[in-house]
């Protein structure tokens, strides 16, 4: 061996991610899909649509907006707020947005298990094929 072939890197084998968007549309109301999953697990975890916006990287304005189009779409409540106060107010998932953000993880899951065998049956043509 060289001392150029000794500080080559090995050949990297491409990662493969099988990924599935799954979006709850109705007309052209959309009430769920990934972002709005993954705030209203901010928001579960930060108890504060605030805070939920900042972890995120996004404005208030837009986070209280989808929190706003989330309740409108489902009819009821997914986010339950309250206003400032001695506690400074705060936010939390209404037993409907715990029950939405179940049902919406588990159909992800669902669809990217469903999708798998025929994703996998899509490497081999991929150039370079993926073993």
């Amino acid at each position: 061996m060289t001392p150029d072939e000794s500080h080559r890197l090995p050949e990297q084998v491409p990662t493969v991610r099988v990924t599935v968007r799954v979006r709850l549309a109705a007309g052209a109301t959309i009430g769920l899909g990934p972002g709005r999953a993954d705030l209203l697990e901010a928001i579960a975890e930060t108890g504060s649509i605030s805070a939920a916006a900042r972890d995120m990287e996004m404005s208030y304005k837009r986070a209280w907006s989808l929190v706003h189009a989330m309740n409108e779409a489902f009819g009821e409540p997914v986010v339950q707020c309250e206003t400032g106060g001695t506690r400074g107010g705060g936010a939390a998932l209404t037993p409907l947005g715990q029950q939405v953000l179940a049902a919406f993880r588990a159909a992800e899951q669902d669809a990217t298990r469903a999708a798998a065998p025929h994703f996998n049956a899509l490497l081999s043509r991929l150039n370079p094929p993926v073993p």
